[in-house]
């Protein structure tokens, strides 16, 4: 992972959203995003990091941005686990520096979209323990959840709003209901929202994402 990009608030920054961009994309796909929130989460850093270049087999081998290999797209995905793993390991030292320069857990939150989101899902419910301020999970889904699973007291503490698109043909909208299901099932705060888009961003999201974020972080 190369260095993320990172936004600084207009005033010291006491809280941060960490957000992971999708396959094929870059850095900077959520910069216009982060600093229209940023006009009202006036204390807030975004750190946007960047998905190495790898060779994606579903695109015939093709090389770009991606947090993990996926090698088949049906019944359901079959991904490289341990991208997966490395990938959610570089969000976690991300934490760790927001916690080295004195942002507290509670205030920071993990945003990814489609294969960003999933790298945020497996890292707050599988591989980190301790309770974090949220989970932003955009048109995604969570190869590495499963029914018998059970998360600790901190994990489900840390809430979640899942956002995805009806029409979405890249990751359907059943895909991410089923992540949204496991959440509620294992005891999480989990929020569902849909909207009339494909493999998407709408600017009713970006408004419901504000308002979510504003009551956690203001």
């Amino acid at each position: 992972m190369t260095h993320p990009l990172i936004l600084e608030p207009q005033k010291n920054a006491d809280a941060c959203v960490i957000w992971l961009h999708g396959l094929g994309a870059d850095r900077y796909d959520f910069m216009p995003v982060a600093e229209a929130l940023q006009e009202v989460l006036l204390t807030t850093r975004f750190v946007m990091p960047q998905a190495p270049t790898r060779p994606v087999t579903i695109n015939g081998g093709y090389a770009m941005p991606s947090w993990y290999d996926i090698k088949a797209m049906s019944p359901a995905r079959a991904i490289d686990e341990e991208q997966l793993q490395e990938s959610a390991e570089q969000v976690i030292e991300l934490i760790k520096a927001e916690q080295a320069k004195g942002v507290a857990l509670s205030r920071i939150i993990l945003a990814g979209f489609s294969q960003g989101g999933a790298v945020v899902l497996h890292t707050a419910y599988i591989k980190w323990q301790e309770a974090l301020g949220g989970v932003l999970a955009l048109s995604t889904y969570a190869p590495t959840f499963a029914q018998e699973r059970e998360l600790s007291a901190c994990q489900q503490r840390t809430p979640a709003l899942c956002l995805h698109g009806v029409y979405d043909p890249v990751v359907l909208p059943a895909m991410g209901r089923t992540a949204f299901e496991h959440l509620q099932h294992w005891g999480v705060n989990a929020e569902w929202k849909e909207y009339p888009m494909e493999h998407a961003v709408l600017p009713e999201e970006i408004s419901d994402i504000g308002e979510w974020l504003i009551k956690r972080l203001r």
